[in-house]
């Protein structure tokens, strides 16, 4: 009867879950049924601010959907001013291999497409702009508008740039010439200039009107049928999302500084834990943001350098003199850590100048005296008691004897014989029991607290 009774408990649980698995594969069903006559959706991806390794990401992942789905254009909405030139040559390299038409859509009005977006909207299948956007000023990060190569590395990349946007323009069918002064000469042009020098195809205010104008475009001899199409958006996912926040480099700075106080917090005051857990993973997360980014390997020297001048303050007399130098050492490799970045991923000093001060007062007021506590004699417990210079009230002999010390009577023990009344000193301590040699009369101190009998 109680396995009947427990069956039937278990039958009634179980019910409702099944219902409801029934009424969602029905409802499914359902909506699979209705969504057959609909023609496939228009997948939308938003791309804004600095193009780096999660934008690649996202664009793929954009790209992806669209082929799965069967939608008939990915639609790209675009407003960044610039990022890696390695991000923007992997997402050119999809864009040109792409299996469904993309249509990059530089808007709202007031965006830009400047640097990097300039090679993405130009290798797009179908180029938009909204009215009151602008585009170009693509020129290599390592040299500014107009400058002359003073170096054999910098001609190099500026040669492989511009060669980069003038193959792109010549695969879409663009104004080879003016992409090619956007590279060499910085060269920008408004949304109307754009379309009137045949670097975009056509503008449109809005969505709507995008893909009105869309609706009949022949793309690789095929035409473009999104008339009626729903827009599905594809958001940024939350990997996407975390990873593109730390990778940016006043987060990575902050990472960078929770590592260096987390670490030297646990091994100034050990067993703490919660500093040291918390730096251990905040320099995973930095080693995690720096594998993907061209991060100046220089600039690390000098923030090393900065560290070890900081310690060594804990134990040279410099009176902050090697605290001053590390200060500047860790400004100057912060302005190197990030400085092959592009202009829009460049490290803010209002960020640098305050963790300059903050990390040199930390050295200075705090890990300065945490180090020298970890060498500094014990001045509590029986540890204080060693060395120790106390007078024999009993002989002591190898068997036995007494001393007085801190106004308390003390068993001792010596491997040679010492009268009463001679000065000796405390070697170890083993309970209430201490071993003591004797101390010649040369060496005793008139500082003796603990040998009053």
């Amino acid at each position: 009867m109680l396995r009947l009774a427990l069956l039937s408990v278990l039958l009634l649980f179980m019910a409702p879950g099944v219902m409801a698995s029934a009424s969602v594969q029905l409802s499914q069903e359902i909506t699979a049924e209705e969504m057959a006559d609909d023609p496939p959706p228009v997948t939308l991806i938003r791309v804004e601010g600095p193009i780096g390794p999660t934008t690649t990401n996202y664009i793929r992942r954009g790209l992806t959907r669209a082929a799965e789905r069967g939608s008939p254009a990915l639609v790209i909405e675009l407003d960044t001013p610039g990022g890696l030139l390695e991000s923007t040559q992997h997402i050119v390299r999809d864009l040109l291999e792409a299996r469904v038409p993309v249509v990059v859509y530089v808007s709202p009005e007031g965006a830009r497409a400047a640097s990097a977006g300039t090679f993405i909207t130009l290798a797009a299948h179908v180029a938009v702009m909204a009215p009151t956007t602008t585009i170009g000023a693509a020129s290599p990060v390592t040299m500014s508008p107009g400058a002359q190569a003073d170096t054999v590395m910098q001609q190099k990349m500026f040669s492989q740039t511009e060669s980069l946007v003038e193959s792109i323009a010549e695969r879409r069918g663009r104004n080879v010439e003016w992409a090619v002064l956007a590279v060499r000469e910085g060269a920008s042009a408004t949304a109307r200039e754009a379309l009137e020098l045949g670097v975009v195809d056509f503008l449109a205010a809005d969505r709507e009107a995008l893909l009105e104008e869309l609706d009949g475009w022949e793309v690789d001899g095929e035409t473009l049928q999104v008339q009626g199409a729903v827009v599905e958006v594809l958001p940024q996912n939350l990997a996407e999302r975390f990873y593109g926040f730390i990778t940016r480099p006043e987060l990575m700075l902050i990472l960078l500084l929770v590592a260096i106080y987390g670490i030297m917090g646990e091994v100034t005051n050990p067993g703490a834990i919660i500093p040291g857990v918390a730096g251990v993973i905040a320099l995973i997360l930095l080693l995690f943001a720096t594998a993907a980014m061209p991060i100046n390997t220089a600039g690390y020297a000098l923030m090393a350098l900065a560290l070890a001048l900081f310690i060594a303050e804990a134990f040279t007399p410099t009176f902050g003199l090697l605290v001053g130098a590390g200060a500047v050492a860790f400004f100057l490799g912060g302005l190197m850590l990030f400085q092959d970045m592009p202009e829009a991923m460049e490290l803010p000093w209002g960020y640098l100048v305050p963790a300059t001060l903050l990390t040199a007062a930390f050295f200075l007021w705090i890990a300065t005296y945490g180090i020298k506590a970890q060498f500094t004699p014990s001045r509590t417990g029986v540890e204080t008691l060693v060395g120790r210079q106390v007078r024999v009230v009993d002989p002591v002999t190898p068997d036995g004897g007494r001393v007085f010390m801190d106004g308390e009577y003390w068993h001792a023990t010596s491997d040679e014989l010492i009268e009463e009344g001679a000065t000796c000193q405390v070697e170890s301590v083993d309970g209430l029991t201490v071993r003591v040699r004797r101390v010649p009369d040369r060496a005793i101190t008139s500082s003796n607290p603990g040998s009053q009998a």
